[in-house]
């Protein structure tokens, strides 16, 4: 098996916000031995979604609003299950997070005197969301991309990782496949950096965009620890283009209908769950800024619409739709009916009047125009929605400089776990930045202790011997498939069965089935499956790797369950000890709320090849910090080595 081999002293992985801005702070900071590899350089999440008007959450940079950094540690703190001393790095470089990115062209608006005004977002409790419209993070890493290309970092593209190597919990190197070729490529690194996102063809109900798979389960696979990866956000999305409808798209009030598989049989389904069409609607609004399912929102709150989505879509097979052409029951709103907060908001903005398409373009016409722009006229046909994944909370496991527990390897953006429960809307894009600055601070402290290049790695060492027969052995059973199960329909059912059984409703007995419906395909593969490999090598990888990772969150979400774990955040337990939120509502909705009993607590997870295993330990609180001048400088020097001790 021909392996081609080189070394790079530091790979970043991956091609959106986090990477790039890894990859320049590692360059700005000296480092020139810096290559960034990616499968496809125009993929991934931030490059390709958004929302009506996509939030970056950021300390408040306007007015007279009281905030410090403390106060934005402490609201990311309690989100539940959160780390203290990567909540306390997050607020305090969000403004230098922030304005690195003004300063590349990124066009977040200002006030006439320079002032970054602020509105809240979901789980915010002041006003510190921004937005550059609907494409903030395209936005982002447009800006970042033109960055590196103007200094010259070089870029590896249509390089698939297959594999991590990993020995004595250190990283080592990358093995990949170059899609252009179809050949293997074997990186050698110091540091490795995995800016791979989140894993986003994990579910089959997604509103991530389809180029974006992740690396999650090669980490895992490689000894990395997932941490809190039980816990995600599912919202309502649209089926295509995939995109979030938050925001405005709820605000408006539109239409909320479904149809049978054929399109028959049309109604207004949400009506008969609440008492009048006033408070059916100011449930719709408030999903605007309460877009993610959340189950502390089930009791007479605006999440009960998630439910009564995924009922129909899911458990009922009929198609649901946003239908912004008319106003419920073709009858004129009374919009003095409306809840107060619906009405005030709506009046103020000037769209209470007409229907919810004419309220969209008065509200928000880039909302409006997104879908014009990808074949669907807002005013002419309905949308069709689902409760989608959305975004992964949890992830890898870090310290407070992103380092993973295997040495020299860094988690940055969404592959990191850092949130825990409940985020802030836009908080993912503050924490992407920060961590990508905090993980090359760390390699650049270390560098500057031992820069000089040594003989040990410009020769081969007996480890690399090792592990690139290790990598070979693996490459040869990649060949060995058969079977007459396509690659393509083995792919859509275990995403299928993700989503079913550990998506937003997730019950004990289908987990367990999932589980171990995974590890029998992993003992045994490839073999079951009919591939041609040339053609079909990369797709072959990438679900090997959805496996792994299935494998690990499955686990993750039973050992909840094992441990007492209720229903939290974004994802329903069935639990028959509890009640429904509403009495018509099927057996599987019965739950009770978890109410914060494991948010002190952090589970991790790792596995091997004979099992998983899960631990859990106490969050680490936000640290006390001496920000008494002299000692900070002092230790400041020490730290990058600007003075002896």
């Amino acid at each position: 098996m021909e392996i081609q081999t080189e070394r790079v002293r530091h790979v970043v992985a991956g091609s959106g916000a986090a990477g790039f801005q890894t990859a320049i702070r590692l360059f700005e900071g000296g480092e020139r031995d810096v290559v960034l590899i990616t499968e496809n350089r125009k993929a991934g999440t931030s490059r390709n979604t958004g929302s009506d008007k996509q939030t970056y959450y950021k300390i408040s940079l306007a007015g007279d609003q009281m905030d410090s950094v403390a106060n934005m540690a402490q609201d990311l703190f309690e989100g539940g299950c959160v780390d203290g001393d990567t909540a306390l790095c997050e607020a305090a470089l969000s403004a230098r997070g922030f304005y690195s990115l003004v300063e590349m062209g990124v066009p977040f608006p200002e006030s006439l005197f320079g002032e970054s005004a602020g509105y809240k977002t979901d789980h915010d409790f002041g006003r510190r969301g921004t937005s550059a419209g609907p494409y903030t993070s395209r936005l982002m890493t447009e800006r970042l991309e033109e960055k590196a290309d103007r200094l010259g970092i070089v870029i590896y593209d249509h390089l698939q990782i297959i594999r991590l190597l990993v020995k004595n919990e250190k990283i080592y190197g990358f093995l990949c496949l170059d899609t252009e070729t179809d050949e293997y490529r074997l990186i050698w690194c110091e540091n490795g950096i995995l800016a791979t996102g989140g894993p986003g063809r994990l579910y089959f109900d997604s509103v991530y965009p389809e180029s974006q798979s992740g690396a999650n389960g090669l980490a895992l696979e490689a000894g990395v620890k997932g941490k809190n990866l039980t816990e995600w956000q599912y919202g309502i999305a649209s089926r295509y283009p995939r995109w979030n409808v938050s925001g405005t798209y709820m605000q408006v009030l539109p239409v909320v209908m479904s149809a049978a598989e054929d399109g028959t049989d049309e109604r207004e389904f949400l009506l008969p769950f609440f008492s009048t069409r006033e408070d059916m609607m100011s449930a719709i609004f408030l999903k605007g800024y309460q877009w993610p399912f959340d189950t502390d929102r089930i009791w007479n709150g605006s999440s009960v619409i998630d439910l009564l989505v995924y009922q129909e879509t899911v458990l009922f097979g009929r198609r649901v739709y946003l239908d912004f052409r008319r106003n419920t029951g073709n009858e004129e709103i009374c919009f003095q009916k409306l809840s107060k907060e619906a009405y005030d908001y709506l009046k103020q903005a000037g769209a209470d009047k007409g229907t919810p398409f004419e309220r969209l373009k008065i509200m928000n016409p880039q909302a409006a125009e997104f879908y014009k722009e990808h074949g669907i006229d807002l005013k002419e046909q309905p949308l069709e929605i689902a409760v989608c994944a959305q975004h992964n909370n949890g992830g890898l496991s870090v310290d407070c400089w992103w380092e993973t527990d295997v040495r020299n390897l860094f988690a940055v953006g969404e592959a990191s776990g850092t949130h825990g429960i409940k985020r802030p809307g836009g908080s993912a894009l503050n924490a992407g930045q920060t961590g990508a600055l905090r993980a090359s601070q760390r390699i650049l402290q270390r560098c500057r202790r031992t820069y000089e290049k040594s003989d040990k790695w410009e020769r081969e060492t007996e480890t690399e011997k090792e592990l690139l027969r290790e990598a070979e052995m693996f490459l040869e059973t990649m060949e060995h498939s058969s079977g007459e199960e396509s690659l393509e329909e083995a792919w859509i059912h275990a995403q299928k069965e993700m989503s079913a059984s550990g998506g937003m409703i997730r019950s004990r007995d289908s987990l367990l089935k999932r589980y171990k419906e995974i590890e029998e395909e992993l003992k045994q593969f490839p073999k079951g499956l009919k591939i041609i490999l040339k053609s079909q090598r990369s797709l072959l990888f990438h679900y090997r790797e959805l496996l792994l990772a299935q494998r690990a969150y499955t686990y993750a979400m039973l050992d909840y369950m094992e441990h007492g774990g209720k229903s939290r955040g974004s994802a329903l337990y069935t639990d028959q000890e509890g009640r429904k939120p509403l009495e018509q509502l099927p057996e599987l909705f019965r739950c009770r709320l978890d109410q914060g009993e494991h948010s002190g607590m952090i589970q991790e997870v790792c596995m091997d090849h004979r099992e998983c295993n899960a631990w859990w330990r106490p969050v680490r609180e936000i640290p006390k910090t001496d920000l008494f001048f002299e000692n900070v400088w002092r230790e400041f020097r020490l730290r990058n080595h600007l003075i002896k001790k």
